[in-house]
């Protein structure tokens, strides 16, 4: 946790006031997308704990997350393990697989989300967390969801703004709903989603060299057509196995682990 010791005179003041960094969340944050689980994954977790190594190479980081995990199982699995790491700096993203459950309950998972944020504001870390855009964009299957997921980033507002949490709009930044920001699946953030994200958190923490270059457009370029093949072939290759594994009661995170439970040092691009 951030020291309230007063630093010796003349003593330079820390870079960051953030030194163990801990993810807690599902896909995104364990880094699906970005990388592979042959080649290793990186992520957004990945890189916003890169971007604070840049201010300070003493950063420790922890990643917690697990894919597939609902909301009230990232809460379950993953805050003790977070509290026990004694973080100054936390993030916590989830409830984009609830959204895609029947049963999906607003109120529910936001509360979930909220008792994260009470427990790891109070136990004295930062929190930081993000509002989702709506996938209906990139999933024309998925666009009876966009009112879900009004009223999931709706609540999440009113959670952060209770609890002092840094919110990283994604939700009102148009280049989100880009398809060169997700993956094959359309619902991974891909290499450059994930580090638009780590952005966006950057910024709504105010860290030093952040700004709002992450809501920039990419370069234009013809949009890709998808043609009827096209769609049923990511019918095929992704929807069908979700809902198979729905029916079935699997999850895609059945039988993981976090992949990085421990605070340890940050590898950064240059070494």
């Amino acid at each position: 946790m951030t020291s309230s010791t007063p630093s010796p005179a003349g003593a330079s003041a820390p870079a960051t006031p953030y030194l163990r960094y801990v993810a807690l969340g599902d896909s995104q944050t364990e880094g699906v997308g970005d990388g592979d689980d042959t080649t290793g994954l990186r992520g957004c977790a990945d890189r916003m704990a890169e971007l604070l190594a840049e201010i300070d190479p003493d950063v420790r980081y922890a990643n917690l997350a697990v894919r597939g995990r609902l909301a009230g199982q990232v809460r379950a699995e993953q805050l003790g393990p977070a509290l026990a790491l004694q973080p100054d700096l936390a993030t916590v993203v989830a409830g984009v697989n609830d959204l895609m459950r029947p049963s999906f309950d607003a109120d529910e998972t936001a509360g979930h989300l909220e008792a994260m944020f009470a427990a790891l504001t109070a136990a004295g870390a930062k929190v930081a967390t993000v509002t989702f855009p709506d996938v209906g964009r990139m999933i024309p299957v998925a666009r009876p969801l966009a009112g879900r997921i009004t009223a999931l980033n709706a609540r999440i507002r009113i959670a952060a703004d209770r609890h002092d949490v840094a919110l990283a709009e994604t939700a009102h930044a148009p280049v989100f709903t880009d398809p060169r920001l997700w993956s094959a699946d359309r619902l991974h953030a891909s290499p450059i989603g994930h580090a638009r994200i780590a952005a966006a958190v950057a910024d709504a923490l105010q860290l030093p060299g952040s700004d709002d270059s992450w809501t920039r457009p990419l370069p234009p370029r013809p949009a890709p057509a998808r043609s009827a093949v096209t769609e049923l072939r990511w019918l095929a290759s992704y929807l069908g196995p979700w809902l198979g594994r729905r029916l079935r009661g699997r999850s895609s995170g059945d039988g993981r682990r976090a992949r990085r439970p421990q605070l340890l040092a940050v590898r950064t691009e240059e070494g």
